[in-house]
């Protein structure tokens, strides 16, 4: 009897978590946008229009409700244009729809400005988003939604800019957020040298997926950190090939592997937390004469 009620009702099933899930997710996308009060103000009038027709029996609200469902369906499209753009955008810019070239685009965004900002020992810290959102983790925020290009973040990080003071999320080849407060590493094993900067490195990489690349302010050196590690000192030519083996290799061959693999050997083989590289000084021109 159970086999034969499930193969009946099998349908009816996969609707209600269709529903169920598409519903979870538009609340989710929507909470903590300028949308969310226009949508619980939506949903309550809406509701309560439903249960009084439907406890007092009126026959004629009900079926002008049912005659205007697809005007509620324009309505929502119009007042949640905003809201709606965003949800495609970000949609396009999932690793499914983004291609080599433009990852490696983004890459080389980074290297060139982390490489300028380590020239005049300007700190920054520059955190590249994956499959898990960033906004669920950080503190705060300023909205930028800008193209990534050198000069921006150049720009973002100046000293005494307004929002230079934080981390920068980037989202593909955009600049999503600036001024952002990464949550701190608690890990004991940490030297007390270690600045604020890469303990925010250390610890945004424990608790996502994201990429986060750091510049010393005092030393000029570069970091970056990936699944609670952070390699210091590393050269440009080091982090653009790890940039590329982490972003561009996986996208090409996405496999059962690659979902797997960050829950087996990384985790059951902890590692130090902190990897020092040590590279020779070089002796720019102007200071050899």
């Amino acid at each position: 009897m159970i086999w034969q009620f499930a193969y009946e009702n099998w349908r009816n099933g996969l609707e209600i978590l269709i529903l169920s899930v598409g519903i979870y997710f538009a609340f989710r996308f929507l909470r903590g946008t300028r949308g969310a009060p226009v949508v619980t103000g939506f949903l309550v009038v809406l509701v309560t229009l439903a249960l009084v027709t439907y406890l007092l029996q009126l026959q004629e609200l009900q079926w002008i409700l049912g005659a205007f469902s697809a005007f509620f369906a324009v309505a929502v499209v119009v007042i949640f244009q905003p809201e709606l753009r965003r949800m495609l955008a970000e949609l396009g810019n999932l690793p499914l729809f983004t291609t080599s070239h433009e990852q490696r685009e983004s890459i080389e965004v980074v290297i060139q400005t982390v490489e300028r900002l380590a020239d005049v020992r300007i700190g920054a810290l520059i955190a590249m988003e994956q499959s898990i959102q960033l906004q669920e983790v950080v503190e705060s925020g300023v909205p930028v939604d800008c193209e990534a290009t050198p000069e921006m973040l150049e720009t973002i990080f100046f000293p005494n800019n307004a929002i230079h003071d934080g981390g920068v999320i980037m989202k593909g080849d955009r600049i999503a957020y600036a001024a952002c407060i990464f949550p701190l590493t608690q890990r004991a094993d940490l030297s007390k040298s270690l600045g604020t900067r890469h303990r925010a490195a250390i610890g945004l990489s424990e608790e996502t997926d994201a990429v986060v690349v750091a510049v010393s302010e005092e030393t000029g050196s570069i970091s970056y950190a990936y699944k609670g590690k952070l390699t210091r000192g590393v050269s440009i030519e080091e982090l653009r090939a790890f940039l590329t083996s982490v972003l561009v290799t996986p996208a090409k061959s996405r496999n059962w592997i690659a979902w797997v693999r960050p829950f087996t050997s990384d985790r059951m083989q902890p590692g130090p937390a902190v990897v020092e590289k040590s590279h020779p000084p070089v002796v720019k021109k102007s200071e050899a004469k």
